[in-house]
């Protein structure tokens, strides 16, 4: 079984790009862009789905934590692929239980690496992404289920080569 999950998260892009374009609801902006595999795969068309569900009903609170995190800038000012790149991601951290947050922050910046028209447009995502992970995560707001979806670990403290009393 092949995963379509990068593919899906393109298409969404698109789709929330066209939405930004033209009047059309998010449904119409994105059935047309779905290949034959995907709309054979019951479990690319459940993520499909779900991603694209839950921006459409969670968007003003996404766009609220984007907000929060770019110093007040309006959102008319981030360029409108970033924007979405950051809403399909923030959707992700929120509200698919089973993908760890790390992996959809990865995915928004490989994303945005291929989209985006400047080269530092990934590493705004990275730290836009970052930032408000790092939020969500002291705010206890990150709820995900399985092994390995959020790093509870304390951060690692680099050894010094030689104490002071060996030198």
């Amino acid at each position: 079984m092949k995963t379509y999950r990068r593919q899906i998260r393109e298409k969404i892009l698109q789709a929330l790009y066209t939405l930004e374009l033209r009047e059309t609801d998010i449904e119409s902006a994105a059935g047309w862009l779905l290949t034959k595999e995907i709309l054979d795969d019951p479990n690319a068309m459940k993520f499909f789905n779900l991603l694209l569900k839950n921006i459409k009903e969670h968007m003003e609170e996404i766009d609220r934590y984007i907000v929060k995190h770019t110093f007040n800038w309006d959102m008319s000012r981030i360029a409108i692929i970033d924007k979405n790149i950051l809403r399909m991601a923030l959707t992700e951290i929120l509200f698919c239980e089973d993908i760890p947050p790390k992996v959809s922050i990865n995915e928004a910046i490989e994303i945005a690496k291929k989209f985006s028209s400047t080269e530092k447009s990934s590493k705004f995502v990275n730290g836009i992404l970052d930032a408000i992970f790092n939020d969500l995560k002291a705010e206890g707001k990150i709820h995900k289920n399985g092994r390995g979806l959020i790093d509870h670990s304390a951060p690692k403290v680099e050894k010094l080569e030689k104490s002071e009393n060996e030198q």
